[in-house]
């Protein structure tokens, strides 16, 4: 009994880290069309995609091929979502660039193996956070935050590629502002032919996105513009092409290391890997929203994606990510089960041994009205002017993110991001949000009386509200705060009752700030009482002997318990037709 139950937990543990075992042996027949259609689908946008990121990404094209076939098998075999596609991304091949672009000229063998070895670096980054249990980190990119850095890098990215949309060469920059003097100065030599061809191509993808989705616009656009291109013999106008591409499956070399480009790379690869979950689990909450027919696991998640990063590096490609635009088509195209990632994958794999070829008069051009096309849809404009109206300080940090990325580069744009939102989270917690409270007319209930104008604020008690834990960084802020309200009600204030459903944490010091909070009141004629004591709190109060000291004046259930026992003691002070002072008056 003990081993078949020790048996049945090893089993599992093993299909909670391994997936495949879960799907596969339960797979449906009914299922392996659309599987394969959407495989299929998301194969035929990725050729031309991966070829395209690998120009931004500084690599040679071949190598955006070799990305989208191990890591994908990879991520069948340990994620959890059916519907994401990973591969090369736009951002990621802009990180990947903008980190190595001071540390090796793009294309060369050095740049290659710098590039190589990032991938197994943030492959190993996103393990080591996967195992540890460490996604909740990525709570601390706010969206805000990830929107201006996202809508930035969008803009810095389609300004790189004006260099392939014009025909002019022009120094390469992860920096926005400087960038925008070179394309000032290339606007007079502009390649008339190469401009009209690449602004063909963006007209293209964008109408047949519009048309449908589904339909692979880009892959539309790369086989009119090279048959274009060969049957017209463009090449002797001047249009730049991408010559030969070569054939075969992605060779296996692992990658090479060094503890000098070890430390060159280290803070490019954490931001990869940081940024590249945000996305990744982005996209799969958004497919798991729509479907829900399936359970999403986020560390596993990130353990998947560290493991095909891992695998990219082993077979000379650069760092991968989930894709939004072919997951959504992936979804859209019926995929049931990750098994269609593994037709993507085969596809590529098979273009790789028959089809490169073809792409040899593949236009430059063309990939860059492609990648131009993908990345200004990450422009936030609509999400900025709606935090405007809903969060001032979320538009800031959003603004702050924008602006940063754009004038100081990438890698530092989103270490800004991390320490706005880091700032966030700290100011919100410091200053928490506390509400004067009221009773409503002819109830029980107490309300905020700034959002309930009819509720009683009886000037003989004050009842506040904390919304938030209370500890050393916030204890000043409450104590302030209740005796601002404290003088507002002025000498007729009797009792202070602090709601405490809201509160889930006490520190020593907010413990012993309760202490003395009560002993100045006490010194004032005024009663503490507290309610909804919630039990962890209840339990650091026991522990404290705050509970036994304070007795039945913590130990209400609700507001109303707490006012009408003190009624109820005033009224035993002052029997029925004695005269108080109050009635005096």
């Amino acid at each position: 009994m003990n081993l078949n139950g020790s048996l049945n937990n090893l089993n599992g543990e093993v299909k909670r880290y391994l997936p495949i075992l879960k799907w596969l042996p339960q797979y449906k027949r009914k299922n392996l069309a659309p599987d394969l259609i959407a495989g299929l689908t998301v194969g035929v946008m990725l050729v031309p995609q991966g070829m395209a990121y690998a120009m931004l990404a500084g690599m040679p094209l071949v190598n955006g091929l070799y990305a989208a076939t191990i890591p994908l098998l990879i991520y069948a075999l340990f994620g959890t979502s059916p519907k994401v596609a990973i591969g090369p991304v736009a951002l990621d091949s802009m990180l990947v660039s903008s980190g190595l672009i001071a540390l090796a000229i793009p294309v060369t063998d050095h740049y290659i193996e710098l590039a190589v070895l990032l991938a197994l670096m943030v492959g190993v980054l996103q393990v080591i956070m996967g195992v540890l249990q460490l996604g909740f980190l990525v709570n601390f990119l706010s969206q805000p935050v990830i929107r201006g850095f996202t809508s930035a890098a969008a803009l810095i990215i389609s300004l790189s590629q004006l260099r392939h949309l014009i025909g002019v060469e022009l120094p390469r920059s992860q920096f926005f502002f400087s960038q925008l003097p070179d394309v000032w100065k290339g606007l007079p030599d502009t390649h008339l032919p190469t401009l009209w061809l690449g602004l063909g191509g963006i007209a293209i993808i964008v109408a047949i996105k519009k048309i449908r989705r589904s339909i692979p616009g880009p892959l539309i656009a790369v086989v009119l513009a090279t048959v274009l291109v060969y049957t017209l013999d463009l090449e002797e106008m001047g249009i730049s092409i991408v010559g030969t591409v070569p054939g075969g499956p992605p060779p296996f070399s692992p990658p090479k290391f060094s503890l000098e480009s070890f430390l060159d790379l280290l803070p490019t690869a954490g931001t990869i890997a940081l940024v590249g979950f945000m996305e990744l689990i982005s996209i799969a909450k958004s497919l798991q929203a729509r479907d829900r027919d399936h359970e999403l696991d986020a560390n596993q998640e990130l353990l998947a994606l560290g493991l095909s990063n891992i695998s990219a590096s082993f077979f000379r490609a650069f760092p991968v990510n989930a894709s939004f635009s072919r997951s959504a088509i992936n979804a859209d195209s019926g995929s049931k089960t990750p098994l269609s990632s593994i037709f993507t994958a085969i596809f590529i794999l098979l273009t790789l041994l028959f089809l490169t070829p073809l792409f040899y008069h593949l236009p430059k051009a063309i990939l860059a009205s492609m990648i131009i096309v993908s990345v200004l849809g990450l422009i936030e404009f609509r999400a900025a002017a709606r935090l405007w109206k809903m969060d001032k300080l979320d538009f800031f940090s959003l603004l702050a993110t924008f602006a940063a990325t754009l004038s100081l580069g990438i890698a530092i744009g989103i270490g800004v991001g991390v320490g706005l939102s880091l700032l966030g989270v700290i100011y919100r917690s410091v200053k928490p949000h506390i509400a004067v409270m009221g009773r409503l007319p002819d109830t029980r209930f107490y309300r905020n009386v700034l959002r309930f104008p009819e509720a009683e604020d009886r000037p003989d008690i004050l009842v506040l509200r904390f919304d938030a834990q209370m500890y050393y960084a916030n204890i000043g802020f409450f104590r302030a705060k209740l005796w601002e309200e404290i003088h507002r009600k002025g000498p007729s204030l009797k009792l202070v009752v602090l709601n405490s459903e809201s509160i889930h944490y006490l520190d020593s010091m907010a413990v012993t700030a309760l202490q003395e909070i009560i002993a100045e009141l006490e010194a004032q004629g005024i009663q503490f009482y507290m309610a909804a004591v919630i039990g962890p709190v209840r339990d650091i109060l026991t522990r404290t002997g705050l509970m036994e000291k304070m007795g039945v004046t913590m130990q209400f259930m609700h507001v109303y318990e707490a006012v009408q026992h003190w009624d109820g003691e005033k009224e035993s002070a002052h029997p029925a037709g004695a005269q108080t002072n109050e009635s005096k008056r």
